[in-house]
């Protein structure tokens, strides 16, 4: 089907790594998943200033196109008023649960105008290798989420927190009636340190510091020109 995300992804489990064509038909973002109603504010406020309304329900959950998802190294976007964000990203492969890291990049001035529109406008890159989500579901709150944003040569600290910054994913999934099979879900991102702002490539990183291992993927961003 030409709607679906065809991955090629590298499966990590405590068996060992295979490799898979995953094809994914159904592309969730989950919004406002804060745990910390004090942290999500925070949040609320950066898109706020942006001219951003507050959502209407906190969590929301947002539909977009499957092939957005990619695991592609560079992405064009409209302009130069797009970021991204990271984020742990769930999957449904033939009923069991692994989880990447990803950046729901959004246009941000899209976002003053329309949330589900902005969200629809850029691709969705995630890591191409995936933890199988049982083996670190018993340690699940001790992971981190890092981004940096790299401007004109210079790499800058981007945001930094644990997952529990956001609420449980098995919530979050439970909240949204189920992840179906060939399905995907990001769960939400932290505050951003020194404020939302484009960037020339934005590095995204998931850490298991009870297994000593790390998930990450770095993107370039290309802007292209508005013509009007």
């Amino acid at each position: 089907m030409g709607a679906d995300a065809h991955l090629d992804l590298t499966l990590i489990s405590a068996e060992g790594e295979r490799q898979v064509r995953a094809d994914i038909a159904k592309l969730v973002i989950a919004g406002w998943t804060g745990r910390n109603v004090e942290a999500m504010e925070a949040h609320i406020r950066e898109l706020e200033e942006l001219g951003i309304a507050r959502p209407k329900t906190t969590p929301i959950y947002y539909r977009v196109a499957a092939a957005l998802l990619t695991t592609d190294d560079e992405i064009q976007v409209s302009g130069t008023e797009s970021s991204g964000e990271v984020e742990s990203v769930f999957f449904n492969l033939d009923g069991e649960l692994w989880v990447g890291v990803g950046s729901d990049h959004t246009d941000r001035k899209a976002e003053t105008i329309n949330v589900s529109l902005s969200k629809q406008m850029c691709h969705k890159p995630v890591s191409a290798s995936l933890w199988r989500f049982a083996d670190v579901a018993g340690h699940w709150d001790q992971l981190q989420l890092r981004s940096w944003a790299h401007i004109g040569g210079d790499r800058q600290a981007y945001q930094t927190g644990p997952v529990t910054t956001m609420r449980d994913p098995a919530e979050l999934m439970e909240k949204y009636g189920g992840l179906a099979d060939n399905a995907a879900m990001f769960c939400g991102t932290l505050a951003v340190e020194g404020g939302i702002r484009p960037a020339d490539a934005f590095e995204i990183e998931l850490e298991d510091p009870v297994l000593g291992r790390t998930l990450s993927h770095k993107y370039a961003v290309t802007p292209l020109p508005v013509e009007g």
